[in-house]
């Protein structure tokens, strides 16, 4: 089941979102960059806030009444943005990714937009494969921001 998330749902999403980026940054990056209590606090702070804003959208996946998928967007500076999807890694390769992008898609294609942006970490070759499969490409304007990788989507 996917639908929008809840304050209620703010201590699951953030406790998904440190797992799954442990996954991707591990060994790439300092652990307190990415779990450490600093970093989980700041973290916590943006789910909340996104999941309270009017122009953003946290969508859940649900499986057996248990969180197994996020993912939020919002528009910036013109643009649709992906900014999150995360799948819990004991949820990998269960559907649960493409349910969500499918929902994000779906939603854009009825709110009329045309194009959207996301950045995928440089080291997280798993997730651009699942992007690229799914018809993202590199941005010719804008390829890279840091450490990340920016691609686009044309939503037809």
């Amino acid at each position: 089941m996917i639908r929008t998330a809840t304050p209620a749902d703010l201590d699951a999403v953030v406790q998904l979102h440190t797992e799954a980026r442990a996954t991707y940054y591990r060994g790439h990056l300092p652990e307190e960059e990415y779990a450490g209590a600093a970093e989980v606090g700041r973290s916590r702070g943006g789910w909340s806030r996104a999941i309270d804003r009017p122009d953003a959208t946290v969508l859940c996946a649900e499986r057996d009444g248990t969180l197994a998928g996020i993912a939020a967007f919002a528009v910036r500076d013109g643009v649709m943005h992906l900014t999150q999807l995360h799948v819990s890694p004991s949820h990998w390769r269960t559907g649960i990714g493409t349910e969500l992008h499918t929902a994000c898609v779906d939603a854009w294609r009825q709110a009329g937009v045309d194009s959207a942006r996301l950045e995928v970490f440089v080291h997280n070759t798993r997730a651009q494969a699942f992007y690229a499969d799914r018809g993202w490409a590199p941005d010719p304007d804008h390829p890279r921001a840091g450490t990340h990788l920016v691609l686009r989507l044309t939503v037809s």
